[in-house]
C-alpha cells in the first residue's frame, strides 16, 4: 500500500487559558527527531481563540510550521470541536504521523480523531523510533501491567497516531527570537447534536510545585508507614529546595493527593535528584522516574529492586536517616 500522499510530523499544541502545555514542546522535540529520519519536517496545530500570538513559541521550540486554527468555537476546550478541527486538518494537509500528549485532553481527543479517520492510535507511549527499513512509527508502551513493553506498528493505515505520557520526550533548548512559519485555517464550526454548551468553568487553586517541573523530588512509598511520616519528607525537601512526590501506594492509602504520584499510572518525572524513600521499586513506579539524573535510595530492604537502578543508596530505618540528611544539609547550609 502506497502512503506518498502522507508526508510530515504533526504535533497537536495543546493550549489551556492561552498557555501552551509543556508536553506539547517535549512533542516538537521527539518531532524533529523523527522527521529528520523521514526527510521531512514538524506542524504544529495550535487550536484556540486569540491564540495566534503563541505561534511563536512553538518556533522557538523547533516547530517547522504552525497551523493556526482560530476561532471563537473553540476558546474552550469540547470534544467536538477540536476533534472536527484535527480531523479537518488531516483531511487537508495529510500528516504521516501526529502526536498528542497523554494528558486529560489529549487522551480525550486522540481516540475521537483516530475513529473519525479510520486509523491506528497507540496510547502512552514512551519510546518513538522510524524503523530504518520500513519508515513505519515504532510506538513502544508498557503492557501487563508494565511486565513487558510492547512494540505497536500501523503499517495499513495512516497517519499513524499516538500519545505520549508528559516528561517522557525532551524538548530541544529554546530558540531565542524564533519567529513561526504561520498557516491560518479553520475549517468551518457548525453546531450539531454533538456539541455540549460549558456552563461554567471552575479552576482548582493549586499551591504546589508540578512535580513534573521540579529539579528535586523527595518521593515517599509504603515504607514512609504513615500520612503523619510524611513530614519527615516535607522537611527534607524543604531543607533541600525540592517538592514532595509518591508512589502510588500513598495515594490509594489517602495519604498524599494523586497530583503527586510518580508511575506508570502517575506521572513521569525527570528531576536532577530524586529521593527513593520507603520505594521498594516496583516496575511501574521504575516506569515513571527511572530517566531522574541522580536516584538516591533510602530503604531498610537492602534486596528491595529500586538499589537496581539507584546512583546512591542507604540501607537503613528511614525514620532514623531522614531527619539526620535533613539536619546535615541544613547546618551546610548554615
Amino acid at each position: 500500500m502506497s502512503f506518498e500522499e502522507y508526508k510530515g510530523v504533526y504535533v497537536f499544541a495543546q493550549q489551556v487559558d492561552h498557555e501552551i502545555t509543556g508536553v506539547s514542546f517535549e512533542l516538537i522535540g521527539k518531532g524533529k527527531e523523527l522527521a529528520a529520519d523521514l526527510g521531512t519536517d514538524v506542524t504544529a496545530i495550535l487550536i484556540g481563540s486569540g491564540v495566534r500570538d503563541l505561534a511563536d513559541e512553538l518556533a522557538a521550540y523547533g516547530a517547522d510550521k504552525v497551523i493556526v486554527i482560530d476561532d471563537p468555537a473553540a476558546e474552550i476546550y469540547t470534544t467536538e470541536v477540536y476533534a472536527h478541527a484535527v480531523y479537518s486538518v488531516i483531511q487537508k494537509y495529510k500528516p504521516e504521523i501526529v502526536l498528542y500528549g497523554a494528558t486529560a485532553i489529549g487522551r480525550d481527543l486522540a481516540p475521537r480523531v483516530s475513529a473519525r479517520v479510520h486509523t491506528g492510535l497507540t496510547a502512552d507511549c514512551t519510546k518513538l523510533e522510524i524503523d530504518p527499513e520500513t519508515k513505519n512509527l515504532r510506538m513502544t508502551r508498557p503492557a501487563f501491567g508494565g511486565n513487558i513493553m510492547a512494540t505497536i506498528v500501523c503499517p495499513d493505515f495512516r497517519p499513524q497516531m499516538a500519545t505520549v505520557r508528559p516528561g517522557v520526550m525532551q524538548k530541544i533548548e529554546k530558540i531565542e527570537g524564533a519567529k513561526a512559519n504561520v498557516e491560518e485555517y479553520n475549517p468551518g464550526f457548525e453546531k450539531n447534536n454533538k456539541y455540549v454548551e460549558v456552563l461554567e468553568v471552575i479552576k482548582k487553586v493549586n499551591e504546589t510545585v508540578d512535580i513534573q517541573d521540579a529539579k528535586i523530588l523527595v518521593s515517599g512509598g509504603r515504607g514512609v508507614g504513615s500520612p503523619e511520616n510524611f513530614k519527615l519528607l516535607y522537611d527534607l525537601a524543604d531543607a533541600i529546595g525540592g517538592t514532595v512526590s509518591s508512589s502510588r501506594a500513598c495515594v490509594d492509602a489517602g495519604w498524599v493527593e494523586k497530583s503527586l504520584q510518580v508511575g506508570q499510572t502517575g506521572k513521569t518525572v525527570r528531576p536532577h535528584v530524586y529521593f527513593a524513600i520507603g520505594i521498594s521499586g516496583a516496575i511501574q513506579h521504575l516506569a515513571g522516574m527511572e530517566e531522574s539524573d541522580i536516584i538516591i535510595a533510602i530503604n531498610k530492604d537492602e534486596t528491595a529492586p529500586i538499589f537496581n537502578v539507584a546512583d546512591y543508596g542507604i540501607v537503613g530505618d528511614l525514620n532514623k536517616v531522614v531527619p539526620e540528611l535533613t539536619k546535615m544539609i541544613k547546618a551546610m547550609k548554615a
